[in-house]
């Protein structure tokens, strides 16, 4: 079990926000917090550490600049997703990021699109590639959504789909998305379904306000599972998370 930092774009600049409340149009989103310092402050810090695997998440349009900069200053060290596809992704990896993560991309009217899927996994390779199954729970089951979080697919999270898109890819990164920037505790089913049928290495986002929740997902995890932090931590202005005590529980596990 792993310590994922992360780096999450909007507008330019490095925020945390409700990802419930992240649409099209309309109010913007409901922020957490936006950095006073760049994406490269942040990349050369995790490069400091020696926390590898974090991940650059542009969200929406504007953010390709500052994506840049972060895997700049870090190259092969972090992964980068938002708005990525086949005729992009090689260069993403040119510009440092250590894989491309994708959703959106590969679906289509809550559909797979096989043919998106394979030739992303063909132009990058399966070790390039991580698939962001990001889900919500609709009728007490969890399915994948794309779009910055706003629309359903009919891809039902479980055992099948899992093992499914396993074979295309080196990671999963998924965001229990309606727990996502609450700091209100993790989606344990998840967790333990990503531990239970995860044919990757994968790493869970949503929710985590304390070490006790990082203790939770260790357990019902089953040490499988990695993690990633964001309001709750404090150099991205929470309170129930300390960056160094991470970086030293990150070291001891």
């Amino acid at each position: 079990m792993r310590f994922r930092p992360c780096i999450d774009l909007h507008q330019g600049k490095v925020k945390q926000i409700v990802g419930s409340t992240l649409r099209d149009g309309g109010e913007g989103p409901k922020e957490n917090f936006v950095a006073e310092h760049p994406p490269s402050f942040f990349a050369s810090m995790f490069k400091k550490d020696g926390l590898r695997g974090g991940h650059v998440i542009m969200l929406g349009p504007g953010n390709e600049a500052a994506a840049k900069e972060a895997l700049g200053a870090w190259p092969g060290g972090l992964q980068v997703g938002g708005g990525i596809n086949r005729e992009n992704a090689l260069a993403w990896i040119e510009a440092g990021a250590d894989a491309v993560i994708v959703t959106s991309y590969v679906f289509e009217s809550g559909q797979v699109r096989m043919d998106r899927l394979r030739s992303l996994a063909d132009t990058v390779g399966t070790q390039r590639l991580v698939l962001d199954l990001s889900c919500r729970r609709r009728e007490g089951r969890y399915y994948i959504v794309t779009d910055r979080w706003q629309r359903f697919t009919e891809v039902e999270l479980g055992p099948r789909s899992l093992e499914f898109f396993g074979g295309f890819c080196k990671e999963f990164l998924v965001h229990g998305v309606d727990v996502e920037g609450k700091c209100a505790g993790i989606e344990e089913e998840l967790v333990a379904m990503l531990a239970r049928y995860s044919p990757v290495p994968s790493t869970y986002a949503g929710g985590v306000s304390s070490m006790e929740d990082i203790l939770l997902i260790e357990s019902v995890g089953e040490k499988r599972v990695d993690y990633t932090v964001g309001s709750a931590l404090d150099i991205f202005g929470g309170r129930g998370l300390k960056y160094r005590k991470l970086v030293e529980f990150n070291r001891s596990r």
